[in-house]
Parts: structure tokens; sequence; C-alpha cells
């Protein structure tokens, strides 16, 4: 069966376009890499052995690669919390804060209903997870729709509010008998399943199943097409009958529901409790992926693979190479400079 001239020229274009993409963010990443292994070497450090170190340990053993796929899941929910309200203009700072009011609202699921089957536990912990990070969300789209406040800032000012919330909540009634610092370890029935012996839980297939349906809402649906509008011309797209008011606290509460959906993940896969600090930082990671890949599905996939691989190896470099886990602070923040920089000699005309 052969196929068709246009089904030959659509599958030539996405190819094409794969291509194109993996070298040029791929060559970024490599710039950054070569910048960091100057710091590497001022700092007497052998780059080479450093970057071998990091790569072994991740990729070169089935454990290695199952640990950066764990890094990786809850970063593609973070990332697209951060890539949809993007579509709209809007710059969601918050998901941080919102993954830390859905790990506290299913928190309270699993220890209120410890005793409930896990085919009604688990749903209903991600449901409460993704109530608690839409909740937080919509509080900065509401007051962006009503032109009071801009959502850049309240999000980032709600991310210092939400990890004192889970604080007093762990320290006053949640806190375990043996350490006031985390809740009592959640019921296996609370526990997301993880696949191949491994600590790949569910949240993988998850992030996974999220991003197809968001490139393909996107891409494919009336609700896609009016938010590109909105992002493109607001008061167009208000002109032309777009409920743009609706929209921005819509999407802004979707993405808060997918960060805390993130939240949900994490402590009921990742640790099966709660902990004060748990996130480490995994909020903001997705605000630097969402933005290293351009909002693309498909970029976020590959940035997060790579994000990961970096602050999986991060942990064995403080070990071989004696160097603090600042230094993949460093790595990240110059990737992150390099791309949002756009070295000239990796765009085309078209783009430029």
């Amino acid at each position: 069966m052969t196929q068709s001239p246009d089904a030959r020229n659509r599958s030539s274009f996405i190819a094409e376009k794969l291509m194109h993409f993996l070298v040029r963010y791929g060559l970024m990443i490599v710039i950054a890499f070569l910048f960091f292994g100057l710091i590497l070497l001022i700092s007497g450090e052998d780059p080479i052995q450093s970057y071998r170190d990091i790569f072994t340990s991740t990729l070169g053993s089935s454990y290695g690669f199952s640990e950066v796929v764990v890094a990786m899941s809850p970063m593609l929910l973070t990332a697209l919390a951060v890539a949809l309200p993007s579509r709209l203009g809007l710059i969601n700072v918050g998901v941080e804060g919102q993954l830390y009011m859905g790990a506290c609202f299913s928190t309270w699921g699993a220890l209120a209903f410890s005793n409930s089957p896990s085919w009604i536990l688990l749903p209903l912990m991600i449901v409460l997870g993704m109530i608690g990070g839409a909740l937080w969300a919509f509080i900065p789209g509401y007051l962006r729709a009503l032109g009071l406040v801009n959502e850049t800032i309240t999000t980032l000012l709600l991310n210092s509010v939400a990890p004192m919330i889970v604080s007093f909540f762990v320290f006053g009634f949640w806190h375990s008998p043996m350490d006031t610092n985390k809740t009592p370890n959640f019921s296996p029935s609370a526990r997301l399943p993880k696949f191949f012996d491994t600590r790949i839980d569910l949240s993988l297939v998850i992030g996974l199943a999220l991003l197809v349906l968001f490139w393909f809402l996107m891409r494919y649906t009336r609700w896609g097409l009016e938010m590109r509008a909105i992002g493109g011309n607001p008061l167009a797209a208000r002109r032309n009958g777009i409920p743009v008011k609706t929209y921005l606290i819509a999407v802004m509460c979707i993405g808060g529901a997918i960060a805390g959906l993130a939240g949900m993940t994490q402590v009921s896969g990742y640790y099966g409790v709660l902990l004060v600090n748990f996130s480490r930082g995994i909020g903001y990671m997705g605000f630097l992926i969402s933005w290293l890949a351009g909002g693309s599905p498909l970029g976020i996939l590959l940035t997060s693979f790579v994000i990961s691989i970096i602050f999986s190896g991060g942990n064995l470099l403080q070990l071989t190479r004696d160097l603090p886990y600042a230094v993949i602070n460093v790595l990240l923040a110059f990737t992150l400079f390099v791309v949002l920089a756009r070295p000239s000699f990796l765009i085309n005309r078209k783009e430029a």
C-alpha cells in the first residue's frame, strides 16, 4: 500500500521540523556544555571526565536510566503547567506554590481515607490534588482577568505562602509521631503503582498522556484556535466574540490543576509521605523547561530528559569530583542563557 503525495509531503514536513528542532536545541545545549566545561577547567577539574561521570551514571545502566525517568516525570507536568497558560500570554511563575497546594490537598485525602481501596483512594487523591492547584492558580487568574494585578507578580508571591501552609498542617496536625517534619507514611492503597521493579511510577504515563492531549487540543480544536488568537491579539479576539476573561481564568486554573497533580504524584509516588520541603524546586524547573522548549510538547519531552540527566548526574559529581551541587545550577543557567540568546547562526532567515 503506497502513501498519497499529500501524506508523503506531510511526513517529510514533520521529519524536517523534527530534525530542525533537534539540531537547533541540541547545538544550543552543546554550547552551554562548552561554557560550563570552561568553568570546570578554570576550577582545576577535568571537564571531559566530569561529563563522562554524568552520562555514565545516568545512561550507562538500566538503574541510572530509570532514575533519569523518575526525575523527568514530575518535570513533564510542571512544564506543561507553564506552557498551557503561556499560549494565552500568561506567565505562570507560581507552579511551585500550586504544586505544594496540590500535595497538601491530596495528603488530606490519603490520611483521611487511608482504609479505602486504591481504586477509590488514588482517583480521589488525583482530584483533590488538582483542586488544590487550581484554587491556588484561580487567585492570580481572576485578578489578571479583572485587570487589577499582573499574574507574574501574584503567582511569584504566592510561591512563598504555599510551603508555609503545608508546614502549618504538617507541624500542627499531620506530623508523624517519630518525626515532626513529615506526615505518617501513606497506606499502600495511597501509593501510585510502579513499573518494571524500578521507582518509575504512573506519573510518567500521566505526564506523557497530558502532553499528547495538549498537542492535540492546541492543533486540532476550536479551543486551541481561540487560545492562540487570544495570545496573539487579545483585543482582536475580544472584538470577535471570544470570552477572553473566561479563558484567562479557566486556563490559569487548568495550569494550576496540572501543577497540583504533579504535587500529588510526588507525595503518592516518589515519597509516599508529605515532607515539609519536598519539592526540590521542581516547579521552578518546570518553568525553565517550558521556556527552553518554547512551549512545544516535543520540546518539553526532550528538554525534560536532558535536564533530568543533568539533575541526576549532579549528585555523582559531588562524590567523584568533590564539586558542590550548586555547579549543576550553573550549568542549567548557562543552558537558559544560551537558548534565550538564540545564537544567530542557529536561526534561519525565516525565523529572524
